[in-house]
């Protein structure tokens, strides 16, 4: 009876990334300016980030950003939303504390997130903020939560607020993970490629608190370092290498890339669109691909890999292209989350 008492006094908040209110180019438009004028999304001063976001990027990508949604937009909204709900929904059939989502960008703001959760129960004392993004990226973890941070404080909530750290090596992540891979492995397949949301290496370089490791000492990612807790390359890399353990692969059946580069800056390589061009050439013409940046299809997998990448792959001699769907709400995810979470109630 006591632990169900002090369950009832926590909460749970689910954060994502976002998606424009519709696939409309005025939609579009706006999400687009409010991702792009986040200052760990483009990290230079103020006035650049206005001139290049409002001046060239938005004008430029909105009317390809908005085909781009148009083309996987479903009946009930943009990807990311369904499957995040679906995810809260399957969450909240086996938990007992209440279960909110939030986005960093768009309508579904964190504050109303926190009012919902206070009109369940008024007396909670606590939320467990868990940002699903199993990697440590200050374009995508570290915004999230500290924009959640800066609204809890504004807003003198009297609860408290915790934090759930990067996943990227948690066993139950890595099962899950692993066991949304194994069926497709059950064909015969010539790589399975593991592609992972790209960003720019003064990023990697600006989040290493040492300001001397990443992408500065020899095999930095291989080479232990109090800036691996903060280092996104590292993180994937250790993501892939206990999936392919678990799933017993060997190293010529898999390899790592990065997707969705933007600008002319260096991005962190390989590149999954040039390695997607290359692989027919090197006798791997029956490809897999899974995107464990991401435990929620959005358009970055279903438009970006799955028809992008596909025509790429083809069109430079590939047979078979398979994109594994990412984890969304299935039994196996919902179930390692919980016990993610578990520590913090």
């Amino acid at each position: 009876i006591s632990t169900i008492l002090n369950n009832m006094s926590k909460a749970i908040l689910l954060m994502n990334l976002g998606s424009p209110n519709s696939p409309d180019p005025k939609d579009v438009r706006a999400y687009l300016k409010e991702f792009l004028m986040d200052e760990r999304v483009i990290d230079t001063n103020y006035f650049w980030r206005t001139i290049l976001v409002k001046g060239i990027i938005v004008p430029f990508r909105t009317s390809k950003s908005s085909n781009a949604y148009k083309s996987v937009w479903t009946d009930e909204g943009a990807p990311l939303m369904v499957h995040s709900y679906a995810l809260l929904n399957g969450l909240q059939k086996i938990v007992s504390e209440p279960v909110e989502l939030c986005m960093r960008y768009g309508k579904l703001h964190p504050s109303i997130a926190f009012e919902n959760i206070l009109k369940k129960n008024k007396n909670i004392d606590e939320v467990i903020l868990v940002p699903l993004y199993p990697h440590y990226a200050m374009s995508s973890y570290e915004t999230a939560v500290e924009y959640v941070q800066e609204v809890y404080k504004a807003n003198n909530y009297n609860f408290k607020l915790s934090v759930i750290p990067p996943f990227f090596d948690n066993p139950y992540y890595i099962q899950a993970l692993a066991n949304s891979i194994k069926p497709y492995l059950q064909n015969s397949f010539d790589k399975l490629v593991f592609s992972y949301h790209g960003i720019p290496e003064r990023h990697v370089k600006k989040s290493d608190p040492t300001h001397c490791h990443c992408l500065q000492v020899n095999d930095c990612c291989n080479v232990n370092s109090s800036a691996h807790p903060f280092c996104y390359r590292h993180q994937t890399y250790v993501t892939t290498q206990k999936v392919v353990e678990t799933l017993g692969l060997q190293i010529n059946q898999y390899e790592q890339t990065f997707q969705s580069r933007l600008g002319r800056d260096p991005w962190l390589t390989p590149f999954t669109d040039k390695r997607f061009a290359q692989l027919p050439q090197e006798n791997s013409k029956n490809i897999l691909v899974v995107c464990p940046a991401f435990v929620s299809d959005c358009l970055e997998t279903v438009q970006e890999i799955a028809i992008e990448g596909e025509e790429t792959f083809k069109e430079a001699g590939g047979k078979q292209f398979t994109l594994i769907p990412c984890m969304n709400s299935n039994v196996d995810w919902i179930q390692a989350l919980n016990k993610i979470i578990d520590p913090y109630r």
